[in-house]
């Protein structure tokens, strides 16, 4: 009879080596840094390490945080708090307040000009959208624009700014320059939010209400294609579009479909989803770590935010976060 032999050192030692080489290669082990998830019941943002993927705490903010942006230098948080009317302006490597900065009535969504210095606003009570300068505070203009405005979206060049209407199904193209609107482009029904590609050829609408999403040449200011979801034992009305992201390289782009709880992956240049991903209740907005290997979607009615490994199209794991999560931010 042969016995077992106790595995050697050498063996032990490979092993291991074995072990590290796979962890190193998981889109968990990948990532790094922080995601930043803003609450709109708690008045706080939840703080996610990437790398364990686990809270580490959360930072007080104002009354009902909602849309985030980062600085272009990366180096403050902007924050649109609706119920106290600001945009609370927090210190990345302290997390703490530096100011707050008077948005006007209702505040939703933002862009900020390239170089920093312009927010771009959406108040949806008042049907405008406001120029404010980010140093002084003040408000330079208030271009009037479809009732309930939401998302908004500035060219690289900054010299046009997009703004969908909510209530007008269009998207209005604003003239930096001169502070009006150049153009209306009728969209879908109710459409939320905005990406472009990275060539700045094509500017991508969500429609919440028409389970689509409009394609439009920024060079023609027009609708060039529709892309509608469809998902297998899901009424059209349970599919509603929201938050999406665009691939640095331009070629996907991954749309949170709301109440269906699903994140589509879509082959930009074939305009057609590849895969769908089961996420949460009400999957809401999405985020790209900085290597792409991680999609985190925010789930407005589970509280939780699914994180989905890209390479393979699969949710890993579902974090709790803040009551009523809207929006997420990667540090990385």
């Amino acid at each position: 009879m042969k016995f077992a032999t106790r595995p050697t050192a050498r063996l032990i030692q490979t092993c291991a080596l074995l072990c590290c080489a796979m962890l190193a290669h998981s889109p968990a082990a990948q990532a790094q840094g922080v995601a930043l998830v803003s609450s709109e019941k708690d008045n706080a943002i939840t703080v996610v390490d990437l790398r364990s993927l686990s809270v580490q705490g959360t930072i007080a903010t104002c009354k009902r945080p909602r849309h985030m942006q980062l600085t272009p230098d990366r180096q403050q948080l902007l924050v649109v708090c609706s119920n106290d009317h600001t945009a609370d302006v927090i210190d990345v490597a302290s997390r703490k307040s530096l100011r707050r900065i008077p948005l006007g009535e209702d505040p939703e969504m933002f862009d900020l000009s390239p170089d920093g210095k312009t927010l771009y606003v959406s108040n949806e009570d008042d049907a405008v959208l406001s120029v404010i300068d980010v140093a002084s505070g003040k408000r330079s203009a208030e271009i009037k624009v479809g009732k309930e405005p939401e998302g908004v979206r500035t060219s690289a060049d900054g010299k046009m700014v997009y703004v969908t209407s909510e209530v007008a199904s269009m998207v209005h193209v604003v003239d930096v320059a001169s502070g009006k609107i150049v153009k209306n482009i009728p969209v879908g029904k109710r459409p939320r939010r905005l990406a472009l590609t990275p060539d700045g050829n094509e500017l991508w609408v969500t429609n919440e209400l028409g389970a689509s999403l409009s394609i439009i040449s920024t060079r023609e200011m027009r609708v060039i294609a529709t892309l509608n979801f469809v998902l297998k034992g899901a009424r059209a009305s349970d599919i509603t579009p929201v938050g999406l992201v665009m691939a640095r390289d331009g070629k996907r782009a991954f749309v949170g479909l709301g109440r269906s709880s699903h994140v589509a992956f879509v082959d930009v240049a074939k305009r057609e989803v590849t895969q769908l991903v089961l996420a949460g209740k009400r999957a809401w907005n999405v985020a790209l770590t900085k290597d792409e290997s991680l999609l985190l979607v925010v789930n407005g009615l589970s509280d939780d935010i699914t994180v989905v490994d890209v390479a393979n199209a699969k949710a890993t794991k579902t974090i709790p976060v803040g009551r009523v999560p809207h929006s997420v931010v990667i540090l990385d």
